[in-house]
């Protein structure tokens, strides 16, 4: 007899997590040997890392920072947020979403969501750009959530005709891709329609750096003054300085913060992103078998994601919606198996509404957190495993009728 909270099979007795990071031989041995350098800190992997992984998502520029929640923080600053900047996102994504423009003294605003992909509902946008004066907002932020890649062409000819900058927040989605008015495929991140992209490294991401995140960009401006940003805004550049006392002589010549990565997590990243490809099939394969499997399920309130886009799908999460969340929740982690909501909508946490937001704000993303429930999702995922989850799901349901 199985124990309660494990598996209800003889070869595996732990928790499935929702999600689980997936450290190979190699990485270890990538660690180790810059463990064994003279760089710990801030070496010459860092750069190995920012070249490779700007190749991968096809920007010119990519900064390594400490965590994806710097990489939002510094890219708010470069484009220069301060009080007064209204800045729109969603209110579906984890509260670094917004939160980074509010570091720097902004006013977020929220846009309600497309019921079909979660994403920021671009015509509701615009609706909402129609009825303020040009310049009203001078930012958005776009969130590729759960994986699900946004148009971002069609965001850039809004921020075209109303003048604003975008940041795409790419964080669930490294090797995702839209296809473009032109039939080009443009991959999360590559800048061709955003000035600035952020990608996290945390454990439950694609790629890990045990913490870490990435900005990339194709503007040059504001690639310089994110690698200073990043360092305290110390230069050393002879070029930039005002005076110079010797070799030893640096400027601090505004303020900035320490945001860097270090050699031991860029050696890790540079071998997981190695990984990435190989990784994002796997993923893709597991979705599509639980998608298989609970289409068969009959009689249940279940709503599996729309995955057959014809976009270039990142799959993150596995989201589905039911009416019978919080029992689904409950009854799966009696089972042994740790699902996760992804996301508390922003505007109804504590802290936001002392911004004058409350509940009926935004229905769509009220009504779809409602119901949404993150089912276990990562490239190690054993098929007993992924078996296990389905059959725990099939039994509920059929304990319903």
């Amino acid at each position: 007899m199985a124990r309660c909270g494990s598996y209800q099979n003889d070869d595996v007795k732990k928790m499935i997590p929702y999600a689980r990071q997936n450290i190979t031989k190699n990485d270890i041995k990538s660690v180790v040997k810059v463990l064994k350098s003279d760089f710990l800190t801030q070496g010459p992997i860092i750069g190995r890392f920012e070249k490779a992984f700007a190749s991968y998502v096809g920007s010119k520029y990519s900064v390594a920072v400490s965590n994806g929640t710097a990489a939002l923080h510094l890219s708010a600053l470069a484009l220069g947020v301060h009080s007064g900047t209204r800045v729109i996102t969603t209110p579906i994504s984890f509260v670094a979403s917004s939160n980074c423009v509010l570091y720097c003294g902004g006013e977020i605003k929220f846009i309600d969501i497309n019921p079909d992909n979660y994403l920021l509902d671009i015509k509701k946008l615009e609706d909402f750009l129609k009825n303020k004066p040009k310049g009203y907002i001078k930012g958005l932020i776009v969130v590729d959530f759960a994986g699900y890649p946004a148009n971002m062409e069609s965001f850039h000819k809004l921020a075209l005709k109303y003048n604003f900058w975008i940041i795409e927040d790419a964080c669930h989605a490294p090797g995702g891709y839209f296809i473009d008015s032109r039939g080009v495929r443009q991959k999360c991140g590559n800048g061709k329609f955003s000035d600035l992209s952020v990608f996290s490294f945390h454990p439950v991401k694609h790629i890990t750096a045990g913490e870490g995140g990435m900005i990339t960009t194709n503007r040059r401006d504001l690639y310089k003054k994110i690698l200073s940003l990043r360092n305290h805004g110390i230069t050393k550049d002879a070029e930039k300085m005002v005076q110079s006392h010797g070799g030893w002589y640096y400027e601090m010549q505004e303020l900035g913060f320490n945001y860097r990565l270090t050699d031991i997590q860029a050696a890790l990243g540079v071998s997981q992103l190695k990984q990435a490809k190989n990784n994002l099939k796997k993923r893709k394969d597991i979705v599509r078998r639980y998608n298989e499997a609970f289409k068969k399920i009959k009689n249940a309130d279940l709503l599996c994601p729309n995955i057959d886009s014809g976009f270039g799908h990142a799959y993150h999460l596995y989201i589905i919606q039911t009416d019978k969340r919080k029992e689904l929740y409950e009854y799966l982690k009696i089972k042994g198996i740790n699902c996760q909501v992804h996301y508390i909508p922003i505007h109804l946490q504590p802290y936001y509404k002392k911004f004058g937001y409350k509940k009926g704000d935004f229905p769509v993303a009220e009504k779809y957190y409602e119901k949404c429930l993150s089912l276990p999702l990562f490239p190690s995922l054993k098929k007993k495993e992924q078996d296990y989850v389905i059959k725990s799901v099939e039994d509920f349901y059929e304990k319903q009728r």
